[in-house]
């Protein structure tokens, strides 16, 4: 019996495994074509035509070895892919199934899927922001307009603490709810709560907001005395960020430097910020304790030094 396209995912012939990964990477209008779970995504992402504002962040695919039910074909090559067990490998966060040697070769172009992203908090931030499809993600808005609108005179803004089990609760519903979390002063009154839950999620970043690569270069310009030269390799430094990165690092920057221009009632100024945001947003890659604990200093006045040039650096 001859197939057609019609036919189900586990019994298409190689040809249209090849054709489905051309139309995954160029994203043409919806087509009629039904009956296939890897259409899902595609079509969605067709239709909204996304937001030209809205970057296109480049990001690696996240293969983990997968054992597939019945027939299937690598969507890379468009072979067959052979065994019982462990025959190829599958993208955790957009679902592309490929052999694990073509995995080395598949571009730099995963679309995440919401349905493959379960998670808001220790979820990767370039996972996140494209499987939402936008320019940084939720928790940072939300809890930055939330602060802004009723926190910002508050006495000892992101340095006092909030109650833990409700902190808790504000990252259990952005993990459930999404962008409609409910994060209002009905819900949580004490703006710690929610200064809290904005620096948690910063401490829960698997890749941390400065990156594990960028991290030398940061300290590195922590250390220089010369004022101009150190802007200098300040800026040098954020262009090690991938592009969503920066964008959230430069949208937290500008938040932080408003909580600085309130300084007389919330008495946190750029020194004050720098001591919370340092370890919040950067970690050492090195395993060493003692070479870490060394680095906190660097990290606060890298964030005091982002603070106050906010306007020249981004």
């Amino acid at each position: 019996m001859a197939l057609t396209l019609f036919d189900t995912d586990e019994y298409r012939p190689p040809v249209w495994k090849s054709y489905l990964y051309q139309l995954q990477q160029e994203a043409p209008h919806p087509r009629r074509i039904t009956c296939t779970n890897e259409l899902t995504s595609l079509v969605r992402r067709a239709t909204l035509k996304e937001n030209e504002q809205i970057p296109k962040y480049e990001k690696v695919h996240n293969f983990k070895v997968h054992t597939f039910r019945g027939p299937h074909w690598c969507e890379y090559c468009a072979n067959f892919m052979w065994g019982l067990i462990a025959q190829g490998v599958r993208c955790a966060d957009c679902g592309l199934n490929v052999h694990k040697q073509c995995s080395k070769m598949v571009p730099n172009d995963c679309k995440p899927d919401l349905k493959h992203v379960k998670k808001v908090y220790s979820c990767d931030l370039t996972t996140l922001v494209k499987a939402h499809i936008t320019k940084r993600p939720m928790v940072v808005d939300m809890c930055i307009r939330e602060i802004e609108s009723r926190g910002l005179n508050s006495e000892g803004l992101y340095r006092v603490s909030g109650f833990s089990d409700l902190i808790e609760d504000v990252k259990m519903a952005f993990d459930r709810d999404g962008e409609k979390a409910d994060i209002s002063v009905n819900m949580y009154e004490d703006i710690n709560i929610i200064t809290g839950a904005l620096k948690l999620y910063f401490r829960d970043l698997p890749i941390p907001l400065i990156t594990y690569d960028a991290y030398p270069k940061f300290i590195e310009s922590a250390k220089i005395m010369d004022p101009d030269e150190q802007l200098e390799t300040l800026h040098e430094a954020l262009k090690l960020l991938p592009p969503a990165h920066c964008e959230t690092l430069r949208y937290l920057m500008a938040h932080l430097k408003r909580v600085t221009l309130h300084e007389k009632e919330n008495l946190m100024n750029a020194e004050n910020l720098g001591i919370v945001f340092g370890p919040t947003l950067m970690r050492s890659p090195e395993l060493d304790a003692m070479a870490a604990l060394n680095d906190i200093r660097y990290q606060r006045l890298v964030v005091e030094l982002l603070i106050k040039n906010e306007d020249i650096l981004f």
